[in-house]
């Protein structure tokens, strides 16, 4: 759930975001390092823990995560890219890429260094065999339904892009190429229902009966969910670990040997670990309603307005003073009527009651350490924004403004047109 910005037993509280706006320009996203090691802990008992890194791809935190003996799982070229520079290595199995097509690039660099390939459609395992025979295979399947806290985070059922349907004809490609099967990986959204979980571990288990195949490793995927509100439960991990487990146990028995589970957390480790602090500019007032425009727009930040995700917001301000509550709608400067942070998802805007605002305060974002930086743009041509990691309670810059002139770099290199 949101931290208390008075708690000083971890250091993102009132003092030390007070010193960071004192050094630093807003907007600006926070994080603290101490938070994602508390996370993974809780994560140990699965064999392996395989950082879904499009939640937060900093090489700085990629490489803290290496020296924590996590794995990970890259989805582009360019995670790949930061994969190996963070130091994980093909070689020992440590970067896995999953997707459901697959680019030149991509497919020359992951034959090159020999990254294992979690392939989402049959297509691919054609590529990659006609590229390379042999290779590393793992099959993402389509269980046939899916779930997620918004139908844009659902990735499984007939109306999701990902998985294999077939995989009969999988395994037929897989002969065909002389690929190596490793695993079978299955995820079906964001969110942790475990009506849900129990129907995709049975999806599972039949799934390996059906066609009697052998192999290495189960992947649970991700999509372990964070309470964003004050009061909501945290997932109860020992009970997620049970019911995997279990699962586990069953597929070994069936294949005659012992297999490694996997996880593939992403938004759990690091959202709890990230805040977005941002400036109060302006204050209108239209009818009966006030609306706040901070410097932060829905570049930076684009749940709100993508899912009508709900982030805590504060309004950092001394422990000990006190101000009425007032009802608010928080937008950014973009020029987009939908650049609003109080919305739900549906679209539509709603009022936050929080402390009386003026201008010139500064609110914080909380939760904001999974898919907030990596989702960021340059629309409008504003520039991404730093991001400092607090380590052992001493602040490290982990990324430095962009500045527009490294934006407006890339078209005034190109060749001149003559006009």
């Amino acid at each position: 759930m949101p931290i208390k910005l008075n708690n000083t037993k971890n250091s993102l509280n009132y003092n030390n975001l007070c010193k960071i706006i004192k050094k630093h320009n807003t907007p600006i996203w926070i994080y603290e390092w101490e938070i994602i090691k508390k996370k993974i802990k809780l994560l140990k008992q699965f064999d392996i823990i395989r950082y879904a890194q499009k939640a937060c791809s900093n090489i700085n935190i990629l490489k803290l995560m290496k020296k924590t003996g996590l794995k990970i799982d890259a989805v582009s070229y360019g995670e790949i890219k930061r994969a190996l520079i963070s130091n994980f290595k093909p070689k020992k199995d440590e970067i896995i890429f999953t997707s459901d097509s697959i680019d030149e690039d991509t497919l020359n660099i992951i034959t090159k260094k020999k990254i294992t390939v979690n392939a989402g459609s049959t297509n691919i395992l054609k590529i990659i065999g006609k590229k390379k025979k042999r290779h590393k295979i793992w099959l993402r399947i389509n269980p046939g339904f899916g779930n997620g806290h918004n139908k844009k985070t659902n990735t499984g059922g007939v109306n999701s892009k990902h998985g294999i349907w077939d995989i009969k004809k999988a395994l037929i490609l897989i002969k065909k190429y002389k690929l190596k099967l490793i695993g079978l990986h299955m995820h079906i959204g964001s969110g942790a229902n475990y009506n849900h979980l129990l129907k995709m571990c049975k999806s599972m288990i039949k799934n390996i009966i059906k066609v009697n195949i052998d192999i290495k490793s189960i992947s649970t995927g991700g999509g372990l969910p964070i309470p964003y509100y004050y009061k909501e439960k945290e997932i109860n991990i020992k009970e997620y670990f049970k019911i995997w487990n279990n699962t586990r146990n069953y597929i070994a028995s069936y294949i005659g040997h012992n297999i490694t589970l996997e996880i593939e957390p992403g938004r759990f480790l690091v959202a709890q670990s990230g805040l977005l602090i941002t400036k109060v500019n302006i204050i209108k007032k239209i009818n009966n309603k006030k609306f706040v425009l901070i410097d932060a727009g829905f570049n930076d930040l684009i749940r709100p307005c993508m899912y009508g995700s709900y982030h805590h917001i504060s309004v950092l301000k001394s422990k000990n003073s006190e101000r009425n509550k007032e009802k608010y709608i928080i937008c950014g400067p973009l020029c987009e009527s939908g650049d609003i942070f109080t919305q739900d998802p549906k679209g539509n805007i709603k009022s936050r009651k929080l402390p009386k605002i003026k201008k010139g305060d500064y609110l914080i974002f909380h939760d904001t350490g999974a898919y907030g930086s990596t989702m960021s743009s340059n629309y409008n041509t504003r520039p991404l924004i730093k991001e400092i990691l607090f380590k052992k309670g001493k602040a490290y810059i982990i990324r430095n403004n962009q500045s527009i002139k490294n934006i407006l770099k890339l078209e005034q290199n190109c060749k001149k047109i003559k006009f």
